[in-house]
């Protein structure tokens, strides 16, 4: 368990309200090549908010009017990473880059305030070998951040990503991002929970997750089947019917991001949301 702090099951599925699904559109929708058709495409579908990793390929200004046209609610979205061809994917970790993480942060909030986006992803960036410069530069990152965070009314959120997926990711370890954000010990600093990475880190994940809702460390929730990180209801590692009710078990109120990469077409690998009794 990433804490000793746990709280048992109830025996019986209490009477809560339903689950909320958010799409990911740089995952979702990606049959149009335009990101910022993809928020019309997913009103379409049904939904009624979404999340942006990457927004930075367009303006605010561009991403406000898609929204607003789509009647959609912005939930998330991560700081500026740089540039991923180049190998960047965040300067939170990266020794002397304090001034680019810095301007990521501060080019997020922006777009965030004019999205009227209340969450913000911080992401750590590839490191090889990393050594106590890197923990000592992303803890001192992160506490900026947090500051920026409080001003601002928004949450910060760690992730940590499996680098089976994402090679060398510096923020590898829930045990880790749990630490640090107890250390820093703000309202505006959680976790991104995102199940397909807990899998394949810590597993154990009625435990895990329960502990950290206890905790109530918990800012957002995603979802993917492991290990092709398709729908929930691929076949794959975890059972998401279990996962759901157990969601509702620790009454969990907020979205939960779909963070997957659809096996057929977008459209037609949300026929599980229905089949497993949830509305978007």
């Amino acid at each position: 368990m990433l804490s000793s702090v746990s709280s048992a099951l109830a025996p019986k599925l209490c009477k809560m309200s339903s689950l909320k699904f958010c799409a990911n559109l740089n995952f979702m929708f990606t049959e149009s090549p335009n990101l910022l058709e993809r928020y019309n495409l997913a009103k379409k579908a049904g939904f009624q908010a979404v999340e942006v990793g990457f927004p930075y390929i367009h303006t605010v200004e561009e991403l406000v009017k898609a929204k607003e046209d789509a009647g959609l609610k912005q939930v998330l979205i991560n700081v500026f990473v740089g540039d991923p061809s180049k190998g960047e994917l965040g300067f939170a970790a990266i020794p002397g880059q304090e001034a680019s993480f810095q301007s990521s942060v501060t080019r997020a909030v922006d777009y965030a305030k004019a999205l009227d986006c209340k969450l913000i992803h911080v992401m750590s960036g590839a490191v090889q070998n990393p050594t106590s410069s890197h923990h000592e530069a992303y803890e001192k990152n992160i506490r900026w951040a947090t500051k920026v965070f409080e001003r601002e009314e928004i949450i910060g959120l760690i992730e940590p990503i499996n680098q089976r997926s994402v090679p060398n990711y510096y923020m590898s370890s829930y045990v880790a991002a749990v630490d640090l954000i107890k250390k820093i010990n703000s309202p505006n600093l959680k976790i991104m929970l995102d199940v397909f990475h807990l899998q394949q880190l810590h597993g154990n994940l009625t435990s895990n997750i329960e502990s950290l809702a206890a905790a109530g460390l918990i800012g957002h929730v995603q979802v993917a089947q492991v290990p092709l990180r398709g729908e929930p209801n691929t076949g794959g590692e975890i059972d998401y019917s279990y996962v759901f009710s157990l969601l509702k078990k620790i009454n969990y109120t907020g979205w939960i991001g779909l963070e997957y990469k659809p096996s057929v077409t977008t459209v037609e690998g949300l026929k599980w949301v229905n089949e497993m009794g949830f509305k978007l």
